[in-house]
């Protein structure tokens, strides 16, 4: 396999590293005690066209995929990683239009959504439904040329801030065959965002409780066929979870990178930190494990844009995400150690980074979601090691 990056994946990174330092990291702390969104940054994204490398170009976007998103991500994340996260939403909340939407539908939101014009949410974790998506508790009827939808979904980033949402919900009874997806405009009448979560990271998006109650949808805003909302919800997971990886991966180097730094400036008994070998250790160790979740995270986000995205090639998605996340914790503690007590406070970047890195673990599928992944494809024999 290669792993060289070609010229027009360089570019990218190197232009959303130019921006995290230059934009974000001089906000990062602020957003962090403010929990305001920082539509600045979200305009700065939009005009370098990161919102738009996972949609194609016929659509307004540019069409370089899920590698380059993952680049622009990892650079983002050595800073903050709330502002990563407002990239990989521009992807979350198209791909399901992208990938089940009609002609029109992707004329009419794809090409705003790549311009910063309007951004969207995923909408489709639910109080009683987290993990186990099939059993979705919101439906749809239809009513003539439109649908009527009632539903609760929770812990929606993004979802106070959004223009549209993408929302599952079920329009028949039998599982998750009956799950179809709706485009709705966050102005239309039942629509309503009752609260914002206090939660322990990730403070410059904002995750709220989305309530849609007799919320009335054109027929025309289904996405794809009645039935088939599931598998757009979970090839649209799918085609992330590496970009959610990518978060983890950036979160890490900057933990680590900021520790080294210090190290090689703090003193004890009479030398620098670095000259320690149980710290030396730690920081080869953190070396080890970021290379070779960043060898996982590439290679799943280089499948993804080859269009291998399906139950087949979903364990090694799910590997990618799981190293890279469970890593970015491991990494982001031992960073803190190797500062001591410095490291526990606010005058540092670290204990916001080990804040952050928490929530990565659970979202898209936690941790024990994707481990249930790769077992079943080992049982089944879709992954074989003989």
């Amino acid at each position: 396999m290669d792993y060289e990056l070609s010229d027009a994946h360089k570019l990218i990174r190197d232009a959303a590293r130019r921006i995290a330092r230059e934009k974000v990291a001089p906000r990062a702390a602020e957003l962090d005690e403010s929990g305001e969104y920082p539509q600045d940054i979200f305009g700065v994204f939009a005009e370098a066209g990161l919102l738009g490398l996972t949609i194609p170009e016929q659509y307004g976007g540019s069409g370089a995929g899920f590698l380059a998103l993952a680049l622009a991500v990892e650079e983002t994340a050595k800073h903050d990683n709330a502002c990563s996260l407002i990239l990989l939403l521009a992807a979350l909340s198209t791909q399901p239009i992208n990938l089940g939407g009609s002609d029109q539908q992707k004329r009419e939101w794809l090409a705003k959504s790549a311009t910063g014009a309007i951004k969207g949410a995923f909408c489709l974790t639910e109080p009683n439904t987290g993990s186990d998506a099939a059993n979705l508790e919101s439906r749809a009827r239809r009513d003539g040329d439109d649908y009527v939808i009632d539903g609760e979904k929770v812990f929606i980033s993004g979802g106070s801030v959004a223009d549209y949402v993408c929302f599952f919900a079920k329009t028949a009874e039998d599982g998750a065959s009956a799950i179809s997806g709706f485009i709705v405009p966050t102005n239309s009448p039942g629509y309503s965002v009752p609260r914002c979560d206090r939660k322990m990271g990730v403070m410059g998006v904002p995750t709220a409780n989305i309530v849609l109650q007799d919320c009335r949808v054109s027929a025309a805003n289904r996405i794809g066929d009645e039935g088939r909302g599931f598998r757009t919800a979970m090839l649209t997971l799918n085609t992330c979870r590496p970009v959610v990886g990518a978060r983890g991966l950036g979160l890490a180097e900057g933990c680590i990178a900021y520790a080294l730094d210090y190290a090689r400036e703090r003193k004890t008994f009479g030398v620098p930190l670095v000259d320690h070998q149980a710290i030396q250790f730690m920081l080869a160790d953190a070396a080890i494990e970021i290379e070779a979740s960043r060898h996982l995270v590439y290679h799943a986000a280089t499948l993804v844009d080859q269009g291998k995205y399906d139950r087949q090639h979903a364990p090694y998605l799910s590997m990618a995400k799981t190293m890279a996340t469970e890593m970015a914790n491991r990494v982001a503690s031992n960073a803190i150690q190797i500062l001591g007590a410095q490291g526990y406070m606010k005058d540092h970047p670290l204990e916001r980074h080990y804040r952050d890195a928490r929530q990565l673990m659970i979202v898209e599928g936690t941790s024990q979601i994707q481990r249930l992944v790769i077992a079943r494809a080992m049982i089944q024999g879709e992954i074989n090691y003989w």
